[in-house]
C-alpha cells in the first residue's frame, strides 16, 4: 500500500511541477512582451512560440483596444487554468 501512495504522491509532483512551468513558460512571455524584449533573439523566439502554443485556445480571446491587455488577458488567463487545473489534478492524484 505504501508503494502506492509513494506512486501517487511522486506523480502528483510531477503534475504539480508540469503545470507549474507551462505557467512559468506564459508569465515569461507576458514579461518579454511588456518589456519589449528583442524578438529575433533564439531566447525570445523560442519562449514565445512555447507560449503561443500553450495559450492557443485563450490567445485572442479578448478584444482589448490595447494589444499588451490582450497579450496579458489571454496569456494570463492560460497561465491561471494550467495552474489551477494542473494543482487540482496533483491534489487529487496524491489524496489516492
Amino acid at each position: 500500500m505504501s508503494r502506492y501512495r509513494t506512486g501517487a504522491n511522486q506523480a502528483g509532483t510531477v503534475v504539480a511541477i508540469v503545470a507549474d512551468v507551462m505557467a512559468f513558460i506564459l508569465g515569461l512571455w507576458i514579461l518579454m512582451y511588456l518589456l519589449d524584449a528583442n524578438r529575433a533573439n533564439s531566447l525570445v523566439q523560442f519562449v514565445h512560440d512555447a507560449a503561443a502554443w500553450l495559450a492557443g485556445w485563450s490567445h485572442d480571446l479578448f478584444t482589448f483596444d490595447e494589444a499588451w491587455a490582450r497579450v496579458v488577458a489571454g496569456y494570463g488567463l492560460a497561465a491561471v487554468v494550467y495552474l489551477f487545473v494542473g494543482h487540482a489534478i496533483a491534489s487529487r492524484m496524491q489524496r489516492h
